[in-house]
């Protein structure tokens, strides 16, 4: 840089630097306010005679031609004092990368609109000769309404030193944005701080091999824009033809449908600012009002008089460079008393006003002090007496007449615990003697020691016998070692094992025709593999009788008459409804079927078992309550294992 220019600099006489946001390659990127149009603007500068300099100022020219709501817009591109900047619009948002890595992997629907707003911009720069050159996560903002914005159009790629028309390399970045979203990672041409797609044998996954539940047309749209034509992962490429950023917009669109509520749904997903103070507004003062009657004062003419500073403070001058005329001193007015509070109604703003006692309070009544209880009475009824006094005494006296209550005891008449005056006192609990007879506390001890011994004895026995043994701890003995008890398994009773063979096939009795239930995809809940899965479609409302359907599922052909036992399942998401249903002939409906077990699975994995084991053709495996996939309902099928023999 010919000079070094720091955070309030001010630039060409009008842009003041405020935040350094990046510095790499002899550039910076700030964040810096127009000081003639009073706005925040995003200033890229580079030293004037760097190589690049030269291909920023073309890259702003260009871009400028482009007027698209969703394009951040080149506002000024200049040569100034040794300095080279291009001044563009600024935006505030989350960017794509930022949001993936917070939020994790976006739903289908909302990732597919996403790219369709980016790509529709990226083909009108394209019909205007413009590219970007540089489509990375970074580079798309989602706005605090909900709206897409796409920054650095050409200059960003300038400022990377990357010139030329880069219209392949945008194709090619969109459907990495559109493998970001789906999955997390970066899969596009471009550089980003996005991790890598995983690869296999220099090709990338599919972003079904990478995230289960990618719907198949997405899927295949990466796969035909991201993989060469003739390698092993490019299968799809002869069903989904997409060379453009139009026919890549118009494919997502055709995907999306109404896109009505997709932009808050997304708004909801962005993580939360937690570092941005909340400022609450000034309270105003209240101008004393008098004891008389007198009119309410108006909330206006209360917050001028609050807004006014006190009289014996001066107002802080403000940093504009200029000398401000001192401002008049105002008489702040007296704080309020109760008489003066006004009381503000939520509903028609009326305005009330405490008024002032006419008669003073009465005073309270008088303290009575409590009746002065004797030294030595005896303690209430729901306390312990110390000692009974001796029956006729001063003590036994006093607490008659402190107490106004009779004893209850049942001692005989003089005696502690009597009807008459040798009562105990309270009337509740028996004198006790102070000392316990000679020997009690040897007994005590002696049971405390007995019980340890007890538990100790048991412990041991539970110990032994937790290990196989006897309770003595030694090898049990065989109490009946006739045939009929042996641990072989009876030959008439094999040992459930996994079936071969499996065909699946959907069931949707309650679908039509042209919807089916993903019926391309079944084979992947028995390929083995539990990356990859068969899923439903996506539903607004859970199943059951408020629902749409009450159930879909997969048929599973048996290959042949067998016994079944248990059914494993790989899912995915929490909490799944499931019911078993076992059949002789093809079932086209479980209506008049009878369930052999039901289970709401509450993890990835679950073993069902059936409580009598079912012989039959076809099993069907239905799922009847559906786990929460973004804003709709949507089930996953990984694996389906039939255990019988």
């Amino acid at each position: 840089m010919p000079h070094t220019i720091r955070p309030g600099d001010v630039l060409a006489g009008r842009y003041r630097l405020v935040d350094l946001l990046t510095e790499s390659g002899g550039g910076r990127f700030w964040r810096a306010h127009d000081r003639v149009l009073q706005r925040h603007v995003a200033l890229h500068v580079i030293p004037a005679d760097d190589p690049r300099a030269e291909g920023l100022l073309e890259a702003a020219r260009s871009s400028a031609v482009l007027l698209d709501r969703r394009v951040l817009r080149v506002l000024d591109a200049e040569t100034h004092d040794g300095l080279c900047y291009v001044v563009n619009e600024w935006g505030s948002g989350t960017s794509l990368d930022i949001l993936v890595t917070s939020s994790g992997p976006m739903e289908p629907r909302r990732a597919a609109w996403l790219v369709a707003e980016v790509a529709d911009s990226i083909a009108m720069a394209h019909d205007a000769g413009v590219s970007h050159g540089r489509l990375v996560p970074e580079n798309v903002l989602v706005d605090r309404t909900g709206e897409i914005r796409v920054i650095g159009l050409s200059v960003d790629a300038a400022m990377h030193g990357l010139t030329g028309s880069r219209a392949s390399t945008d194709v090619a970045d969109l459907a990495g944005l559109l493998y970001c979203a789906l999955t997390g990672k970066w899969a596009g041409v471009s550089a980003s701080s996005v991790p890598r797609a995983p690869a296999e044998s220099g090709e990338v996954l599919r972003p079904r091999q990478v995230r289960a539940g990618i719907p198949r047309p997405l899927d295949a749209l990466c796969d035909a824009v991201l993989h060469v034509p003739g390698s092993a992962g490019s299968r799809t490429r002869e069903l989904v033809s997409v060379t453009t950023a139009r026919e890549i917009s118009a494919y997502l669109s055709d995907f999306v449908g109404d896109p009505a509520g997709i932009a808050e749904e997304l708004l909801a997903t962005l993580p939360r600012r937690r570092d941005v103070p909340v400022v609450l507004p000034a309270m105003p003062d209240v101008p004393v009002r008098d004891s008389g009657e007198q009119p309410a004062v108006p909330r206006a003419e209360a917050e001028e008089a609050a807004e006014a500073p006190a009289a014996d403070e001066e107002e802080p001058a403000t940093s504009t460079g200029l000398d401000a005329p001192t401002a008049p001193r105002v008489e702040a007015p007296e704080l309020p008393t109760q008489a003066g509070m006004p009381i503000f109604d939520d509903q028609s703003d009326d305005v009330s006003w405490l008024s002032v006692r006419e008669q003073p309070a009465p005073p309270p009544p008088p303290f009575e002090e409590p009746p002065e209880r004797p030294l030595f009475a005896p303690s209430p009824p729901s306390g312990t007496p110390l000692r009974t006094p001796r029956p006729g005494s001063a003590a036994t006296d006093a607490a008659s007449d402190f107490w106004p209550w009779e004893s209850t005891g049942t001692g005989a008449p003089g005696q502690p615990g009597s009807h008459t005056s040798g009562g105990t006192g309270s009337g509740v609990i028996p004198a006790v003697d102070d000392e316990p007879p000679p020997g009690r506390s040897w007994l005590r001890l002696a049971a405390a020691i007995a019980a340890g011994l007890l538990l100790l004895v048991a412990l041991v026995v539970a110990f032994n016998l937790g290990r196989g043994k006897n309770a003595l701890g030694g090898e049990p003995a065989d109490s009946d070692p006739s045939p009929s008890t042996s641990s072989t398994p009876s030959p008439s009773a094999p040992a459930a094992a996994p079936l071969a063979g499996l065909v699946a096939d959907d069931l949707d009795p309650q679908g039509t025709p042209e919807r089916e239930e993903n019926g391309a995809d079944v084979g992947l809940a028995l390929d083995g593999d539990p990356a990859t899965s068969w899923s439903t479609s996506g539903y607004d409302q859970q199943l059951g009788p408020g629902g749409l359907k009450t159930g879909v599922g997969l048929t599973l052909e048996l290959g042949g008459e067998h016994s079944v036992s248990s059914v494993r399942l790989t899912l995915a998401g929490s909490p799944t409804g499931v019911a078993l249903y076992v059949a002789d002939e093809r079932p086209t409906d479980v209506a008049d079927l009878t369930p052999v077990a039901t289970a709401t699975v509450k993890g990835e994995t679950a073993a069902i078992k059936l409580p009598t084991p079912t012989t039959g053709r076809f099993l069907v495996v239905w799922l009847t309550e559906l786990p929460r996939d973004g804003s709709r309902f949507r089930g996953r099928i990984a694996e389906v294992e039939v255990l019988g023999a």
